[in-house]
């Protein structure tokens, strides 16, 4: 059994939908729970968000977002303090009414007597935490943000060489992971084989890593599945990694015509990101983690502002115009 035939039976080779448990929020960031919603495990925040309802326990609804979680701080409790217990009775049945994922208080204070009642009434989940209030939101803004990035699964083995991510595709048997193992023996780093998670985090970055169930695993041909960490050691792998550079690995074709210079950029379209993408045809012979090696430093300068290629044209060009004026 191959590592994509283990991800095709685990059903693990989906598109994962952009949702996050409030059971998993729940966990991750220790939230104490004041009231449990019946429905509280399939509770799902679609909205990678939080609010602070200030204008709304004053009973300003317009442009309310009710799929947010709401957090409630000192302000909150202070302004509901002064408030008579009818009218917080009212203020928390107005927001329950919008049927909010849950509702979070703050720096460990106690929720009031008419918002437990109210949250009993609308079946809606209250939780503390004992953090800051800008702690705690900014916190799981930033959890949900990165679990709700858009994301993919390609087929390829990413590798780190020399601080650049670099994406290794092509056709199944054309040498990927014979290529990765020849890195790892050279010092550099695996993230994944067969299977590449690749998500997008803000602006244009893209972060790539292995599903659970094959990380740190490479599969060679003839020998079989082996483990990475193991046999080449823990620093030979590593959990994500920016994706900053895609080769596209292909066989060796005598009527095809290739880029010599390296004057065409060309790019590889991901989730709405433009990755640079070279073509490196193979024959027998070639020494492909070298040329890796050669590719991601070469990237890496194209990223600083340096292009060879483009030096190497405009050294040509001053050198022919200075033969042909003196010729004439």
């Amino acid at each position: 059994m191959t590592l994509n035939d283990c991800l095709q039976k685990e059903g693990a080779i989906t598109m994962e939908s952009y949702s996050v448990a409030l059971t998993d929020v729940i966990r991750m960031f220790d939230l104490q729970v004041g009231y449990a919603a019946s429905d509280l495990d399939r509770i799902r925040l679609t909205v990678a968000d939080l609010a602070r309802p200030g204008l709304q326990l004053a009973g300003y609804f317009d442009h309310f977002e009710p799929m947010r979680m709401q957090i409630m701080g000192n302000v909150e409790i202070s302004y509901l303090a002064k408030l008579t217990p009818a009218q917080r009775m009212v203020a928390f049945d107005q927001l329950f009414s919008y049927k909010i994922p849950a509702l979070l208080i703050a720096r460990g204070l106690r929720p009031a007597k008419e918002c437990m009642e109210m949250a009993r009434k609308h079946n809606i989940t209250v939780l503390r935490s004992n953090e800051p209030t800008s702690t705690i939101f900014s916190a799981i803004i930033a959890y949900l943000r990165d679990a709700m990035a858009p994301r993919i699964t390609r087929h390829g083995v990413l590798m780190e060489v020399y601080g650049e991510g670099i994406l290794l595709t092509g056709e199944s048997g054309i040498g990927k992971s014979e290529a990765a193992v020849e890195l790892l023996k050279r010092g550099h780093r695996l993230i994944a084989d067969d299977a590449v998670e690749i998500h997008r985090v803000a602006g244009d970055g893209l972060i790539g890593t292995a599903p659970e169930l094959i990380r740190n695993y490479i599969e060679l041909r003839g020998i079989g599945i082996i483990n990475v960490a193991r046999l080449f050691g823990v620093g030979a792998v590593k959990q994500e990694n920016q994706i900053d550079l895609v080769v596209n690995i292909v066989p060796w074709d005598n009527h095809q015509v290739y880029d010599r210079l390296g004057l065409e950029d060309q790019n590889m379209d991901i989730l709405g990101v433009r990755v640079p993408m070279y073509i490196i045809p193979i024959t027998p012979g070639r020494n492909l983690a070298v040329i890796l090696e050669v590719a991601a430093m070469n990237n890496r300068q194209r990223k600083m502002g340096y292009n060879s290629a483009r030096e190497f044209t405009e050294r040509m060009e001053r050198h022919f115009q200075e033969n042909v004026g003196s010729a004439q």
